[in-house]
């Protein structure tokens, strides 16, 4: 069974896993308990070393933020999974930090933020996030310059979950609507529309689009070819379906330290696989603070002449 749960979490068919623990354990045995403990150690040193790099010579310009709960225990009741992940100049993705924390704490945010800021990690242009007021408010603290992105994916959800069953499959072709805009002007439109349609009788729902309309929109000042992976926080949720699914299958992994290693581990396996951000040569333009007018880039007048 340990042996079985062991191949599971590294995302191994039957046929890799013995040459791959052979190498490993110079046995094609099943793990033991002191190679758990090993592997666990080892894990909690690699999570810890990562924690501890100076992230200062890779400039990420997009940030994901998002609190994952994971199928593991943590240290702490609602504890879940802080995760940033970042797209660097070259338009690659990578995993820039990931800690435990609460995921509605201003505190829980500001504290691994401040301690990539310490680390040497400079304001990101773009941190797409969801609606957790915490992630905002620890953003205006440690990097005010940076802009805020609200993921459609997270915000249509709650507008759908404060309007009744019957109104949620049109409500949810208007929002659509409004995200895959071809501009602001039309997604503006379609906002107008959609609190016509819903603001008498579900002013909640609507509220929920109006009050964060510049964030739910501020994809539009940045590259046409950045906007699919700008709308959402995506990245993240997709790599942790994964690893939900896996840390579920392994029943956990002892104490809340090895559990978090565990979970870094994992995505740090999945990121290999990312793919990098559409348009990677517009990515130091975003850095260098080009102007972006519905996704095109605006020729400054200066250098027109």
């Amino acid at each position: 069974m340990a042996r079985r749960r062991l191949l599971y979490l590294h995302g191994l068919s039957s046929g890799d896993f013995v040459p791959t623990l052979e190498q490993f354990l110079g046995s094609a045995a099943g793990p033991s308990p002191a190679t758990v403990t090993r592997l666990t150690k080892q894990w909690s040193d690699d999570h810890a070393a990562f924690q501890d790099r100076d992230p200062s010579g890779r400039d990420f310009v997009h940030v994901w933020a998002d609190g994952i709960p994971p199928k593991v225990r943590l240290g702490q009741a609602h504890s879940c999974v802080l995760v940033l992940l970042g797209v660097r100049l070259d338009g690659t993705k990578v995993l820039i930090a990931l800690a435990e924390g609460l995921r509605e704490s201003t505190e829980s945010w500001a504290d691994l933020l401040r301690d990539c800021r310490r680390r040497g990690m400079r304001a990101p242009e773009l941190v797409v996030g969801d609606g957790a007021r915490g992630l905002w408010k620890a953003l205006a603290e440690v990097f005010p310059a940076a802009r805020h992105q609200r993921c459609w994916a997270h915000q249509a959800r709650n507008v759908t979950n404060a309007l009744p069953k019957s109104a949620q499959p049109s409500a949810t072709k208007a929002m659509q609507e409004i995200c895959n805009a071809e501009d602001r002007a039309h997604a503006e439109k379609a906002i107008e529309a959609f609190a016509k349609t819903y603001g008498t009788k579900w002013p909640k729902a609507v509220a929920k689009i109006i009050d964060d309309q510049e964030e739910l929109l501020a994809f539009y000042d940045f590259p046409a070819e950045h906007w699919i992976h700008l709308r959402t926080t995506n990245p993240i949720d997709s790599t942790f379906s994964t690893v939900k699914l896996r840390t579920k299958v392994t029943r956990g992994a002892g104490s809340p330290a090895a559990a978090l290693a565990m979970v870094f581990k994992l995505v740090e396996s999945a990121q290999a696989r990312w793919r990098a951000i559409t348009g990677a040569h517009l990515v130091p333009l975003v850095r260098a603070r080009a102007r972006f007018e519905n996704g095109a880039l605006v020729e400054r007048q200066e250098e027109a002449a």
